[in-house]
C-alpha cells in the first residue's frame, strides 16, 4: 500500500508542497541503523511504501563509520540503543565532530520512551528529529517529508557554504525568507551564524534581536550571547547565558557556552560545575565528558579528573575516532591519586589498541615517562621523553600534553627539548592570555628567563615559515608550497597566521596546476579553519573569492558538503 495519499494529504493541509516532497522521497538514498532484525525489516517496509528504493542497513555504530564514509547518504535513520558500543547520540556526536556526515543529511533518531530525553539533549548535535517507537509507518514517513521539504528551502544557502561564498549565501537566505515564510526563523538563525563566521558580530547580534519575537527565541538568546563572548563581553555574556539556563534547564549548549565564558574570565572552579551540571543531564556526551575532566585537573580538582577520565576511556573504547592523549591525562590522574595499578593497563591498552593513529606513539611515551618518574627511574624517563619530543611536533598533539611533556622535560634537565616544545606551543596560542598561561611552566621551573627566549624563537620561526613558502610559490614550486605549509598548519593548527597562508598556498596550487580534488577540499578546510580563528581578517574575502573562482575555473558546482560554517562552535 502506497502512502502517498495519507502523507500528501498532511503535507497540503500544512502548506506544503507536497509533490515536489513526495517526488523527492522516491529518490532518497537511506542508511538504517538498527541491531534487531525485526525492526531494520519493518522501517525497510515502510520506506518502500514512498517509494524509497535505495536503502542500506548497519547493525552497531561500527559497521556504520564504513558507508557513512564512502557515501553521502540523504536519510539515515538511527535507533538510539545500538546494543554494546555506542548508543545513536554518540555515533551522531562522532559524525558530526569528524565531519563525516553533510550538513544535508536528514538523520532522525529512534528511541523509547525511556530513554527519550537522552535524546531531545542531541539537539545541538544537528539531530533533525525523533520519533518515540511505537511508531506508524505514515508518522515516519510525514517527518521525512517534512525534513526533506526543509532540505529544499535552504539547499541554495547550503552550497554557497559549501563554496565558501558566505556573503552571497546571507543574501540569498534574505531572499529565502521571502518564498518559504515559514522557515524564516531558521533562514534568519543561519544568516545569524554567517555574519558570525564572517566577523560580522554587530549584524549577527540585530539578526539575533529580530529573532527573540519567533519560536526561535531560545536559539537568537543563546547566540546572542555568543556575539557578546566574541566581542569579549564575558559579564554581560555570563548573565545572559546564566538566565537562559534558568529559563530552559536542559539546553545543553547553553552549558557549554556558559563554562567557556567563565573559563575566559578566569573561573576555572565555576566552569568545572557548570560542566558538572551539563553532564548529569547527558552523561554520553563524550566531548563534553572530556572537557569537563580538562577543566577539573586546571581546577587542581585531581578526583573528579580520575573519574571522568575513566570514564571517557571506557566510553570511548567503542568509538571508532579514539583519542590517545586521554590514557595521558587518566595517567596523569592515576599517578596523582596513587592508583598505580591503573597507570600500566592504560599504557598497554594505548600501545595496542590505538596504535594506528599517528600521535599514539608520543603519547605512550610521555605516559610511560611519567611513569618511571613516579618510580624514581629517571634514566628511562628521560629516554622516553626524547621519544615523545622527536616526534610531539608533526602530530597535532594539544598545547596542554605538549605542556606537559615540556614540564616532564624540564623536571629531567632536558631545558633545549623543554624549549622546542615550548615554542611549538607559543605558536600555536590565540590569545595573550593563553600565552601566559602557557609560559607559566617555566615560572614553575623557575625559569622566566626562559619564556622570552621562547616568545622570541616562535615569532621567528613562523616569520621564516610563511617567508619560505611565499618563495616557493613565486619560484613556481607550487606544490613544494603546499607541503611546506600544511606540514606548519598540522604542527600549528591554530595559529591564524599559518593556516591562513596555508590556504593561500593550496589555492595558489589548484589555479596553477588544475583541480585535486583532494587539495580542494584540503584548502576548503584551511579557509574554514582561518575564517575561524580570525573571523575579522579584511583579508579572509581575499580566500573566499580565489576558491569561488577556481571552482568556476573548473566548472565545479557542488564540490563539498562538509562545511563546519560557524564561527561559534563551542
Amino acid at each position: 500500500m502506497s502512502l502517498f495519499p495519507i502523507v500528501a494529504g498532511r503535507l497540503l493541509a500544512s502548506g506544503i508542497d507536497s509533490s515536489d516532497v513526495m517526488s523527492e522521497l522516491a529518490g532518497l538514498t537511506a542508511l538504517i541503523i538498527e541491531p534487531h532484525t525485526g525492526m531494520r525489516g519493518s522501517i525497510q517496509s515502510m520506506l518502500s511504501s514512498a517509494g524509497v528504493a535505495r536503502i542500506e542497513y548497519a547493525v552497531s555504530a561500527g559497521t556504520a563509520i564504513r558507508p557513512l564514509k564512502q557515501k553521502d547518504f540523504d536519510l539515515v535513520i538511527c535507533e538510539y540503543d545500538l546494543g554494546e558500543g555506542q548508543d545513536g547520540q554518540q555515533l551522531l556526536e562522532d559524525l558530526r565532530h569528524n565531519n563525516i556526515l553533510p550538513a544535508a543529511t536528514i538523520f532522525i533518531m529512534v528511541t523509547a520512551e525511556r530513554t527519550h530525553e537522552k535524546v531531545t539533549s542531541a539537539a545541538a548535535l544537528g539531530l533533525n528529529d525523533y520519533i518515540l517507537k511505537p511508531f506508524t509507518a505514515d508518522t515516519l514517513i510525514e517527518r521525512i517529508a517534512r525534513a526533506a521539504e526543509k532540505r529544499q528551502a535552504l539547499a541554495r544557502v547550503q552550497q554557497l557554504i559549501e563554496q565558501g561564498d558566505l556573503a552571497e549565501a546571507i543574501d540569498v537566505c534574505i531572499e529565502a525568507e521571502r518564498l518559504y515564510p515559514h522557515y524564516q526563523p531558521d533562514l534568519m538563525r543561519m544568516r545569524a551564524e554567517l555574519h558570525l563566521a564572517l566577523g560580522e558580530l554587530a549584524e549577527a547580534e540585530t539578526v539575533y534581536l529580530d529573532l527573540f519575537p519567533t519560536r526561535a527565541v531560545t536559539r537568537a538568546r543563546l547566540g546572542l550571547a555568543i556575539t557578546l563572548f566574541m566581542q569579549d563581553r564575558f559579564d554581560e555574556a555570563e548573565d545572559m547565558l546564566q538566565a537562559l539556563i534558568a529559563d530552559h534547564p536542559q539546553y545543553l549548549e547553553a552549558y557549554d557556552w556558559l563554562a567557556k565564558t567563565q573559563e575566559a574570565r578566569g573561573h576555572v572552579a565555576e566552569a568545572q560545575a557548570t560542566l558538572e551540571l551539563a553532564v548529569a543531564q547527558s552523561p554520553y556526551a563524550l566531548r563534553r565528558l572530556r572537557r569537563l575532566g580538562i577543566v577539573a585537573l586546571e581546577a587542581g580538582d585531581v578526583d573528579t579528573a580520575h573519574r571522568v577520565f575513566q570514564q571517557v576511556v571506557n566510553k570511548a573504547r567503542f568509538s571508532e575516532f579514539r583519542e590517545p592523549e586521554d590514557h595521558v591525562r587518566l595517567v596523569k590522574t592515576a599517578i596523582a591519586k596513587g592508583d598505580i595499578a591503573l597507570v600500566s593497563p592504560a599504557i598497554r591498552e594505548l600501545t595496542k589498541a590505538l596504535s594506528g593513529i599517528a600521535k599514539t606513539p608520543a603519547c605512550r611515551a610521555i605516559a610511560a615517562a611519567m611513569l618511571h618518574d613516579h618510580q624514581g627511574e629517571s634514566d628511562k624517563a628521560i629516554e622516553e621523553l626524547q621519544a615523545a619530543v622527536a616526534c610531539a611536533d608533526s602530530v597535532g598533539m594539544s598545547n596542554d600534553i605538549k605542556i606537559l611533556l615540556a614540564q616532564g622535560c624540564l623536571a629531567n634537565g632536558l631545558e633545549e627539548q623543554a624549549i622546542d616544545v615550548m615554542t611549538a606551543v607559543a605558536g600555536n596560542v590565540q590569545t595573550t592570555d593563553a600565552m601566559a598561561k602557557a609560559m607559566h611552566v617555566f615560572a614553575e621551573a623557575g625559569r622566566d628567563d626562559l619564556a622570552q627566549r621562547v616568545a622570541r624563537e616562535s615569532k621567528r620561526q613562523i616569520i621564516d615559515l610563511v617567508s619560505s613558502g611565499a618563495e616557493k610559490a613565486r619560484l613556481g614550486d607550487y606544490r613544494g608550497a603546499v607541503n611546506l605549509m600544511s606540514e606548519a598548519a598540522t604542527r600549528l593548527p591554530d595559529n591564524p597566521q599559518v593556516v591562513f597562508n596555508a590556504a593561500v598556498a593550496a589555492l595558489k596550487c589548484l589555479d596553477k596546476e588544475g583541480w585535486d580534488a583532494t587539495l580542494g577540499e584540503q584548502a576548503r578546510a584551511y579557509i574554514a579553519n582561518a575564517r575561524r580563528l580570525d573571523p575579522r581578517n579584511p583579508r579572509m574575502s581575499l580566500l573566499t573569492s580565489m576558491y569561488r573562482d577556481i571552482l568556476k575555473k573548473y566548472a565545479i558546482s557542488h564540490a563539498y558538503q562538509h562545511v563546519p560554517m560557524s564561527a561559534g562552535a563551542a
